[in-house]
């Protein structure tokens, strides 16, 4: 069992500021430990984490949480802060069923002051929080803390034009582990990063802005040079850079992993009461050494052994198995090109990138998915096939795009809708149970859910190339779940399962394999139940719809959102052909499903084979 001479004494931020300079050393040197310790076992963000111990005690040392407020970007960096405040007894529940976030909730703690869990949120709530203290006369300050990939959401620049100019008092933290914005190598960063937190540097930048401003300008010609003299003259002067050009006073690049120029920084930032940008220098991954080698690695990670860095891999799983496949195809097709979200290794299109990237058909565009949307929308628009891999939970940020690009002039593109339906231990924030409602409600638009990764290829297959127009393929997190070698099953837009059965369940993706696991438990109990599994969910089969007429009672089964969902286009499509028989519809009325494992989160929203058993044999004679 590892010591904690210090973090253990930790109850709350105000113990920081009794700390001296060597205690703060060793107290972030225990937190790397904890985070090891805990993320080895429980799964979670790593390197993001290790990167930002530094900068965090230096923000609850300097600032007075929560009075003062730290709006945490994306949140994926926010376990030291947890450690923090009041949450290091809980720490070892991060992610799991019944215990803390692994990203920030204001239901969870006082502390914690806005919810995040997608990128490029925090200046614009940010903007939002300074602006009613404000408006409500509080003189505390409001944090931003965003990193260098977000940074590449539009939504960021939106934030930054408005809370810019506010004059409020909000600091953005700029934690720059990967992008260089300033040169910020060497004695001259370190010089400048210190000059720039002065009284004198300041005071010599509004001089020298009052008098250039004031130079008079006489004639069109004399206008433009002097013009374009004054903005190279402040940035020769000043070391101007766009976040000044944007309202916002600069201070940095500091070094994120020293404490005491930190805590001079941001004092700094905080005394001048008005809007600034601290650009901070981390190491992603910082002081574990697997993690600074590789740092995309271990950026969310599942369990691994800490002492050899080793992963534990579940094998196969849809998003390779994806990968894979797209890598056959586009051998053979040209045309073929992949995008992604700055998502390369999630969404199983690293082989890809191997194999393409060099040939220009590789595209990884960063954190900017309606970007991507329209990217894809003029890829198709010149002649190229382009799939658009990405995580169904980061889709619903393009909705425009693909209503506005992608639908009113169809365009010919394929969406790998990756981790749809529950993805377990990260929560709210990233269950993929919406996709099919907004996607079906789009003009011209396929469908395909498979449930095998027999399934996947059929999909594939159909999505380059007999579908004309937008083609999503829906498929869920981890490996395919065995069905049953009884049905004798095949692939196809759909198959129909006939056990003499006078109910109908109906289905589509992973759930086929926890319905049909219930099919059998209830034939084990001696009623027969009929199956109707969708690949093609959207547009329905009209087969589908003639052969479930038949039933006198259906029961539509769905890892997705009940209202608005496939079951409800499945019943409004039998109602249009005069069903008059009992169709219920059992999906997820509420799709902010808690943080749990998959199969335990199935299990909550009733969505198990056994769950399913005992709801139908109390529901149907």
């Amino acid at each position: 069992m590892v010591q904690y001479s210090l973090l253990g004494k930790i109850k709350m931020p105000k113990d920081l500021k009794k700390l001296n300079d060597s205690q703060k050393k060793l107290l972030c040197r225990e937190i790397r430990q904890k985070l090891i310790q805990t993320v080895s076992k429980n799964g979670g963000h790593l390197a993001s984490n290790l990167g930002v111990v530094e900068l965090t005690v230096a923000l609850h040392t300097v600032f007075n949480m929560p009075k003062d407020q730290i709006v945490w970007d994306v949140g994926h960096q926010c376990y030291t802060h947890k450690m923090l405040t009041q949450r290091l007894d809980a720490f070892t529940t991060v992610r799991k069923e019944g215990g803390i976030s692994g990203f920030p909730r204001t239901t969870e703690s006082e502390y914690d002051s806005f919810v995040a869990g997608h990128a490029s949120t925090s200046i614009s709530a940010a903007c939002g929080l300074a602006k009613a203290k404000t408006l409500s006369h509080d003189p505390h300050h409001v944090i931003a803390v965003i990193g260098d990939g977000a940074f590449t959401g539009g939504m960021v620049y939106e934030g930054l034009n408005n809370a810019g100019r506010s004059g409020d008092r909000i600091i953005i933290v700029l934690n720059d582990n990967n992008m260089s914005i300033s040169k910020n190598v060497g004695s001259l960063a370190r010089y400048l990063a210190n000059k720039r937190a002065t009284d004198g540097y300041l005071y010599l930048k509004d001089r020298v802005e009052e008098t250039l401003d004031h130079i008079p300008l006489v004639g069109e010609s004399v206008s433009h040079v002097l013009r374009t003299s004054k903005a190279l003259l402040r940035q020769a002067l000043l070391h101007s850079n766009m976040f000044e050009d944007f309202g916002f006073d600069y201070l940095g690049p500091v070094d994120g992993h020293n404490i005491p120029l930190l805590m001079q920084v941001l004092n700094r930032a905080k005394e001048l009461n008005k809007p600034v940008v601290v650009h901070v220098n981390t190491i992603k991954g910082k002081g574990y050494s697997f993690a600074e080698k590789n740092p995309s690695q271990f950026h969310g990670v599942g369990c691994f052994d800490s002492a050899s860095g080793k992963m534990k891999h579940s094998g196969e799983n849809f998003s390779a198995v994806f990968g894979k496949r797209l890598v056959e195809l586009a051998h053979k097709d040209q045309k073929i090109c992949a995008i992604t979200a700055a998502m390369q290794s999630g969404t199983g299109l690293q082989p890809f990138a191997n194999e393409f990237a060099e040939k220009g058909r590789f595209f990884d565009v960063g954190i900017a998915e309606e970007h991507a949307v329209t990217f894809a929308c003029g890829l198709a628009a010149g002649g190229m096939k382009p799939v658009f891999a990405v995580y169904s939970t980061f889709l619903q940020r393009g909705y425009d795009q693909l209503i506005h690009d992608a639908s009113i002039e169809p365009r010919h593109i394929v969406l790998a809708v990756d981790r749809a339906g529950i993805v377990g231990d990260d929560g709210e924030t990233h269950q993929g149970l919406f996709d099919t409602a907004f996607l079906s409600q789009l003009p011209r638009t396929a469908i395909y859910s498979p449930a095998t990764y027999q399934d996947l290829y059929f999909s594939m297959d159909r999505a380059f190339y007999k579908e004309k127009g937008l083609a999503a393929i829906r498929y869920p997190r981890g490996a395919q779940i065995r069905i049953g070698e009884w049905l004798n099953y095949s692939t196809g837009d759909y198959f129909h399962y006939k056990n003499g059965g006078r109910l109908l369940l109906i289905t589509y993706g992973r759930e086929f394999a926890q319905t049909e696991a219930a099919a059998k438990l209830l034939l084990e109990k001696g009623k027969k139940v009929d199956l109707l599994k969708l690949n093609r969910i959207w547009p329905i089969p009209r087969e589908c719809i003639m052969l479930a007429k038949k039933y006198r009672t259906i029961l539509f089964v769905e890892e997705g959102v009940e209202h608005g969902g496939i079951g409800e286009h499945f019943l409004a499509a039998l109602s249009a052909k005069r069903y008059r028989g009992k169709m219920t519809i059992h999906g997820i009325r509420n799709p902010f499903v808690p943080q749990m494992e998959i199969n335990r989160a199935l299990k909550y929203c009733k969505l198990d084979a056994e769950s399913l058993a005992s709801y139908i044999l109390a529901r149907y004679d």
